[in-house]
């Protein structure tokens, strides 16, 4: 059995296509459109690698999770993983990263990767969210562990991810009060 998607991935339209019933997002991200930047770690959920922004239709984008998540589920919403962040050129290539991405850079957060797709999606809706509704300054530290705390990396113990993303909250204008 099969059906036909339609979505908007990284502000291109795609579809609609028609895929098997039953498709995990993950596998029609890296075998449908060849956006493999999105990780599939543990498969039942728990350690966040797979995780991509949907954007809501009221403004409010919440991070899914796409190796237990049918295509389905993301039919006709628009979609972003980590290859949609950076300000790329006509050519493709890169010319600017976010700065969720340069704090993670600048703080060496990764040291094998796998994870980071999962760190940047979050931490980018984090960022969204703080920019509609910001928090005392006094609170960050708990509302970086409240959004990461289900993010698991076997890596760098986390310091430097969390590090990264307290520094930058901080020094963004309207995020904390």
């Amino acid at each position: 059995m099969s059906q036909h998607i339609q979505m908007t991935v990284n502000d291109q339209q795609v579809g609609p296509v028609e895929v098997p019933e039953g498709l995990k997002m993950i596998e029609f991200l890296h075998e449908y459109l060849n956006l493999t930047g999105t990780k599939f770690g543990c498969g039942a959920g728990v350690c966040h690698a797979c995780t991509v922004i949907v954007e809501g239709k009221n403004g409010v984008s919440e991070v899914v999770r796409t190796c237990i998540s049918g295509v389905e589920r993301f039919a006709d919403k628009k979609v972003r993983t980590v290859e949609g962040h950076a300000k790329r050129n006509s050519e493709g290539e890169i010319t600017e990263l976010t700065p969720v991405q340069m704090a993670f850079l600048e703080h060496f957060s990764f040291q094998c990767g796998w994870c980071t797709s999962g760190f940047i999606n979050e931490t980018t809706a984090l960022m969204e969210r703080l920019a509609k509704a910001p928090v005392a300054a006094a609170d960050v530290e708990q509302v970086i562990e409240e959004a990461l705390k289900e993010h698991i990396c076997r890596c760098t113990g986390y310091v430097k991810y969390y590090q990264g993303v307290k520094d930058l909250i901080l020094n963004t204008k309207g995020l904390t009060y």
